[in-house]
């Protein structure tokens, strides 16, 4: 099946439109890159009640290698409250994501441990 031909005198814009559609699909690929670079992504991969008064935070951190960060690390209630907190130092690496382990002590018993954040250290 033959495709029709643009009628004549509207080749150009044809090709300008093509272009254009062309630069435009780079300009979004360039911002979506550069808006990731530099990111902290942290995860909290698993914890551990160990008791009435402490909880294992198991965690990982992405981030660009040679950066170091601190961690705040938390352990939670059932009703959602904060029962403890702790900030972890994370050291710079040479490696993209690492994995990091934290105990938080607690003021009453806690159902779970996150990683609430993470930040550039000082």
């Amino acid at each position: 099946m033959r495709l029709p031909r643009p009628a004549p005198g509207t080749g150009k814009w044809w090709a300008v439109g093509v272009i254009g559609c062309g630069l435009a699909v780079i300009a979004i690929v360039w911002i979506a890159l550069a808006s990731n670079a530099g990111r902290i992504t942290s995860t909290t991969v698993s914890y551990q009640v160990v008791d009435n008064r402490s909880v294992v935070v198991d965690f990982d951190v992405t981030v660009e290698p040679g950066t170091a960060l601190v961690c705040e690390i938390r352990a939670m209630a059932a009703n959602f409250a904060v029962v403890g907190s702790v900030e972890v130092p994370v050291p710079a690496s040479t490696e993209l994501t690492t994995s990091h382990e934290a105990t938080v002590r607690t003021a009453s018993l806690a159902v779970t441990g996150i990683v609430y954040g993470c930040r550039r250290a000082p």
